[in-house]
């Protein structure tokens, strides 16, 4: 595994916030406590881990859609304005343990989809977070395809082979 592969990417900073330092978190985790006071994160200014900053959350909040983050590395409006669009990262072996069937969106990534007769549809580029379910984007030969990460679709996900496994349903093909 690769120095890129053992990091996990968990929030982009979007925007400065105030004139104190605080930044706009654009949360990339179902764990926003990642954020709470005193906990650390690697900042990623670049995006190819070359040059990896920690950071240490003094103070935290949600707005809206994203979070407000007082780190304690960055003590202005200038420094912040300098990790604008910077990555925010965990170590793999710092991700909670999920439930059986539960699966990070990085782990869903490149995997190979094929349908239950055995006919592949390509791998998967996306996901699509919509509330009620995933969608996975599936980047094949001819076209994409959309299909919704449902119990009655998704017949089987195996981590080990980066198989996925599908049933479609009448029409869900050919859309």
């Amino acid at each position: 595994m690769n120095e890129q592969e053992k990091l996990i990417t968990v929030g982009k900073i979007i925007n400065t916030h105030g004139i104190k330092g605080e930044v706009r978190v654009w949360p990339l985790t179902d764990f926003p406590e990642r954020f709470n006071a005193n906990n650390s994160v690697l900042l990623d200014i670049n995006e190819m881990n070359e040059e990896l900053i920690t950071l240490t959350v003094e103070h935290s909040w949600k707005q809206k859609n994203f979070l407000v983050v007082k780190f304690r590395e960055i003590g202005d409006m200038n420094a912040a304005q300098a990790v604008k669009e910077g990555l925010l990262k965990v170590p793999r072996e710092s991700l909670k343990e999920l439930p059986g069937d539960s699966f990070y969106v990085f782990e869903i990534l490149g995997m190979e989809v094929i349908t239950d007769k055995g006919f592949s549809l390509g791998s998967v580029k996306d996901v699509i977070r919509t509330g009620s379910n995933d969608v996975y984007v599936i980047n094949g030969r001819e076209k994409e395809y959309m299909i919704p990460a449902v119990k009655n679709i998704i017949k089987k996900i195996d981590r080990k082979n980066r198989l996925i496994t599908v049933e479609p349903i009448e029409g869900l093909l050919e859309l």
